[in-house]
């Protein structure tokens, strides 16, 4: 087998193969269920759907692509807000011992309570459904930060921090030559996790409160019984998260500490 044939079947013919497995039971279980969309009757709705993605027609009517954009400036600001406090908490945490014993009862306690959960006390507080997604997309990602990034510390060999004692280094000293460049690896597993759970949040949220976003675009869809816009949407999210992902992979990977 030449080499152009080996990478074909190791690479591309696996995904292609599992890719036209999913299609072709979606179109057997449509030929039995009049209420599910083909692939091809959705494909044709996706061409008219992307064929004009930014349209406005007023508030509450436009393209998709409006929808996706709104989507991601909520998770961004939620998210960013979340690193800027959720990030340095974890190096305190990990670094002392004290805060560790103080922060761990709060964070086993709330780390498990569904990010929907605290979008009653957003509405309660902000008296708006845009900054109550927002804080839904803090509240829900600034655990995983906390916790991968204290997690790093906490595995420094404790030889590293001898000998920053030593050799009488400050406190920014071991923070910029020894903490940060030792937690990194754990610190961009938490910002992936917690990527990923913003973006799932973040349509369940926009479900609830409305607005432009591509939840509220899926719930206004289903409203309409328009089903094969419902699927788009689900492609999208998919997508969209997916990109994500990869993008936080490639720049961990040019990192290597």
């Amino acid at each position: 087998m030449t080499r152009i044939g080996r990478f074909f079947a190791d690479n591309l013919l696996p995904p292609f193969l599992g890719m036209g497995m999913f299609i072709l039971i979606w179109a057997m279980v449509a030929q039995t269920n009049e209420s599910l969309p083909s692939p091809l009757k959705t494909w044709d709705s996706a061409v008219t759907l992307f064929s004009d993605p930014f349209y406005k027609k007023g508030p509450n009517d436009q393209g998709i692509g409006w929808n996706i954009l709104n989507s991601l400036e909520r998770v961004g600001i939620g998210f960013g807000l979340a690193a800027l406090i959720g990030i340095p908490l974890g190096f305190m945490v990990g670094r002392f011992d004290f805060l560790d014993k103080m922060s761990a009862p709060i964070v086993s306690m709330l780390r498990p309570v569904s990010p929907l959960a605290w979008l009653p006390i957003g509405l309660l507080v902000f008296k708006a459904a845009n900054p109550a997604a927002i804080w839904v997309i803090f509240i829900s990602s600034i655990w995983p930060m906390i916790i991968n990034t204290s997690m790093g510390v906490r595995q420094l060999p404790q030889d590293y921090l001898n000998v920053a004692r030593v050799l009488n280094l400050s406190e920014w000293k071991i923070f910029t030559k020894i903490l940060f460049p030792a937690t990194l690896p754990y610190m961009l597993t938490g910002i992936r996790l917690a990527i990923g759970t913003a973006w799932l949040v973040i349509v369940a949220a926009e479900m609830l409160t409305g607005g432009v976003g591509i939840g509220f675009w899926v719930w206004d869809e289903w409203n309409n019984l328009n089903v094969e816009h419902i699927i788009i949407a689900i492609f999208v999210v998919g997508i969209v998260g997916l990109l994500l992902e990869t993008l936080l992979v490639q720049i961990a990977k040019r990192f290597s500490y």
